[in-house]
C-alpha cells in the first residue's frame, strides 16, 4: 500500500486527519485517543508533525521489508545493475566543496551494505554460511 500525503480542504479537515491518525490500538484491542497538538498561526501545510511509537515501528517494518526485497532483486540482477546500485551510493556520497550531510552519508553506506549483501545471495548458500 503507498500512502500519499492528503491535501486539505481547510483546517477542520486537517485537524479531523490528525487525531484519526493519533489514535492507535492497544494489545488489549483498546483504542487510546491522543489529542494532536494545536496548530500555530500561519502553520503551513507542508509542516511535518511528529510520529507516534506506533507510526515509528510501522516505518521501521517497511524499511526492513524494502531493504529484503532490494537485497532479492539485487541478488538476482545483472552485474550491470549492481554497478549502477553502487555508482549511485557513489553519486549521493559528499562531493569536494559541497557540505556533507549525516543522512545522505549513510544512506549512500547502506546502498553499499545492500549491494554487498545481495552478492553473498548471488555466489550461493556456501558463502553464506562462511560468514
Amino acid at each position: 500500500m503507498i500512502d500519499v500525503k492528503p491535501k486539505f480542504r481547510n483546517l477542520a479537515h486537517r485537524r479531523q486527519h490528525q487525531k484519526a491518525l493519533a489514535r492507535s490500538r492497544g494489545k488489549d484491542g483498546a483504542v487510546a485517543d491522543i489529542e494532536p497538538r494545536e496548530l500555530a498561526p500561519g502553520e503551513g501545510e507542508s509542516n511535518a508533525l511528529p510520529l507516534a511509537d506506533a507510526e515509528l515501528v510501522q516505518l521501521q517494518i517497511r524499511v526492513i521489508a524494502l531493504e529484503n526485497v532490494m537485497i532479492a532483486i539485487l541478488a538476482k540482477g545483472s552485474d550491470r545493475q549492481l554497478e549502477l546500485a553502487r555508482e549511485m551510493a557513489d553519486y549521493i556520497s559528499p562531493r569536494p566543496g559541497f557540505t556533507p550531510h549525516r543522512l545522505t552519508i549513510g544512506a549512500a553506506e547502506e546502498m553499499n551494505s545492500l549491494v554487498g549483501r545481495a552478492a553473498r545471495f548471488r555466489r550461493g548458500p556456501q558463502s553464506r554460511r562462511s560468514r
